[in-house]
């Protein structure tokens, strides 16, 4: 097994609603922020390379939006899904799978694209088989009005519409579960109903694509949720479970959305779980 990095684009979130109700004097420490209130996010997606199997974990927000839409989340950088496979000697055609750790546009808007006339979508992987789970499928076509702004149909539908959507299968509902993709996924409800969160065996260490569990370094400390999450309480039973054990465990946490932090490993302090190194993907290969 190989994985590599794929970063699809960064864009900018406003810091209050991603910190929730910690203070801007205290979060602002870690992620800074510009006049207009917004920190910098990276949408970092992650591929495995398994044998015949290329599984992308997340696909960004895709390109086929408005300029409207777009303009509320001020992209930066040269990024863009195709550019980051052809450095590692991909194309998108050769993606078998697409798991989706939940289907906010941020995580999912890449998997559809226009067809070729623009006058309806297609899939984006035309050879991948799109995976999420039951529950969170239902919660997303079927979306409460807080989270209707995140599922967009056009993200959604297309893939069912191709026979290429598929459901994880639950298992006995323990701490991780297995599934048919080779890693363990960690399903949690604080975010949004039935995020999964992916513990992939590499080189003898755990490395957990992070996903809202942790969107940032600075999302390490338990209180520390995002505004958008839709059981905040929730959020913090489960994120202080996944803390016990990424400590005792030595996980290495892989961040999707931290624009300068890639990696990193946690120890126990007098104030909980903390940082303990911070490193490159570059280091983890080595």
């Amino acid at each position: 097994m190989t994985i590599y990095p794929v970063e699809t684009g960064n864009f900018k979130l406003d810091g209050g609603a991603m910190f929730g109700v910690v203070p801007k004097s205290i979060w602002s420490r870690t992620n800074p922020a510009d006049s207009n209130n917004m920190i910098d996010i990276a949408a970092r997606s992650l591929l495995i390379e398994d044998g015949d199997r290329l599984i992308l974990i997340d696909t960004g927000m895709g390109d086929k939006q408005s300029e409207k839409f777009f303009g509320y989340y001020y992209q930066w950088g040269d990024h863009s899904i195709d550019s980051s496979l052809e450095k590692i000697g991909f194309h998108r055609d050769d993606i078998t799978d697409v798991f989706m750790t939940h289907l906010h546009f941020d995580h999912c808007g890449g998997s559809i694209q226009w067809n070729k006339d623009r006058t309806g979508y297609e899939p984006a992987f035309k050879n991948a088989v799109f995976w999420t789970n039951e529950n969170h499928w239902k919660w997303a076509i079927e979306p409460n009005a807080r989270e209707k702004a995140s599922f967009l149909k056009e993200n959604l539908l297309p893939m069912q519409e191709s026979g290429q959507l598929q459901f994880v299968k639950r298992g006995a509902n323990a701490f991780l579960e297995k599934s048919e993709l080779g890693f363990d996924i960690l399903f949690i409800d604080g975010h949004t109903e039935k995020q999964m969160i992916p513990h992939i065996n590499y080189k003898g260490k755990t490395v957990v694509f992070m996903a809202d569990l942790m969107p940032t370094v600075g999302h390490i400390p338990l209180p520390y949720v995002t505004g958008y999450d839709t059981r905040p309480l929730l959020s913090m039973d489960e994120k202080g479970l996944f803390l016990e054990q990424a400590v005792k465990n030595k996980f290495v946490l892989f961040f999707e959305h931290d624009a300068h932090n890639e990696l990193c490993t946690l120890k126990n302090t007098e104030k909980g779980a903390r940082l303990n190194e911070l490193f490159l993907f570059k280091d983890l290969l080595g």
